[in-house]
């Protein structure tokens, strides 16, 4: 499968069911190209009964749908992909486990990490903080450079995640990268759909 990764919308944690659905409605319409599901919080029923829906919403509109740290969930709805952290399952296990036809991204914030990742398999990595960020409790911010590194070490789509918001992103949109990663630009946002259209603009330059 071919992904655009261009501008990868990361779900905000718990916000409820149809609100959730949307403001993912609305960023498909304004831009975005790619939707992770991310719920660390809430139950295992409620992960699933949330990424049913939006499973349908995003084939719907032909949007890839990843899902967070949970394979088994991402193989219950059949979910395009599976994006992991390097705490999570080890991705040469998650490989073992999900069809061939089924994406998996890895959170990476070193060069290391990221040859590992894409000598493992991954079909892109998440790379960050780019930026200082509220959305991830104890993220660390990458040193100065170091994003630029990763991209030039690697030949797999490279995204871009952590902070970034309109007043920056301009800053990062000439480092090789395959798309940026937001959360609460977007989920916060009073309109969706704007906010992604705006950040495809300052992105595309």
């Amino acid at each position: 499968m071919k992904i655009d990764y261009q501008l990868y919308l990361v779900t905000e944690e718990s916000v409820p069911v149809e609100e959730l659905l949307s403001i993912v409605e609305e960023a498909i319409q304004g831009g975005v190209t790619t939707v992770q599901l991310r719920e660390k919080k809430n139950s295992g029923r409620v992960f699933y009964e949330k990424a049913v829906k939006l499973k349908a919403l995003t084939e719907k509109y032909q949007v890839p749908l990843f899902i967070n740290d949970r394979v088994d969930i991402a193989l219950a709805v059949r979910a395009d992909g599976i994006h992991i952290g390097q705490q999570d399952l080890p991705l040469h296990e998650v490989k073992k486990i999900v069809p061939s036809s089924m994406l998996v991204g890895v959170s990476c914030g070193t060069v290391e990490e990221a040859l590992a990742a894409e000598k493992g398999g991954a079909d892109y990595i998440g790379v960050g903080a780019v930026f200082p960020t509220k959305s991830k409790k104890n993220a660390k911010v990458l040193e100065d450079g170091l994003l630029k590194k990763i991209t030039r070490a690697v030949s797999i789509p490279v995204v871009a995640i952590g902070g970034i918001n309109l007043e920056n992103v301009s800053f990062i949109r000439n480092h090789d990268i395959a798309g940026i990663a937001v959360v609460s630009e977007i989920m916060k946002a009073e309109e969706p759909h704007e906010a992604a259209r705006l950040l495809r603009d300052k992105l595309r330059g």
